[in-house]
């Protein structure tokens, strides 16, 4: 069982590497597609350069939010060989993972806001809802957070232990 066990940090590795691997690509289609969309012989559409300038931003949004995903395991789950079943650690995680969301989201509907402010402003509704669902994600945070408090003050141990863990990733 204690070998089954042991699979598991591996895995997380292996997975942290595929969003790295995702995030590098999408960095690298956001640059080529930005590079594309420059005018060489001076014919400049502006109109087609901010297209590609807001998609790749896009790109950009998720591959950080991947970035970031990657991140998370491998200090949560690889260097702190952490167990998602102490609530401090799954506050943590937690917090980390919608910090990315959130700010990936709240990026990508300000991208969609400006491009369909142009191409089609009948879809800016939808635009809007992602923006509304990041608010709402946010404000859920912010829910569970203050709910929380009482169980960190409640395992002041666990809090001290994380910290310890915050040290040794650091150095």
């Amino acid at each position: 069982m204690k070998l089954f066990l042991k699979i598991f940090p591996l895995l997380h590795f292996i997975i942290s590497l595929l969003f790295v691997a995702c995030a590098v690509d999408l960095i690298f289609l956001a640059t080529v597609q930005l590079w594309q969309s420059i005018p060489l012989d001076g014919a400049a559409s502006t109109r087609g350069h901010m297209d590609a300038v807001l998609e790749s931003i896009a790109l950009i949004t998720v591959a950080v939010a991947a970035l970031e995903l990657g991140q998370t395991i491998v200090e949560e789950e690889v260097q702190r060989e952490a167990h998602m079943s102490a609530p401090t650690r799954v506050r943590r995680f937690l917090s980390r993972f919608l910090v990315a969301l959130v700010v990936s989201l709240s990026i990508e509907s300000l991208v969609a806001v400006f491009r369909f402010s142009q191409d089609a402003p009948e879809q800016l509704p939808y635009a809007a809802s992602v923006a509304v669902a990041a608010g709402i994600l946010l404000a859920a945070w912010g829910v569970f957070i203050r709910f929380n408090r009482s169980a960190e003050e409640l395992e002041p141990e666990a809090m001290e232990e994380a910290k310890q863990e915050d040290e040794k990733v650091q150095r």
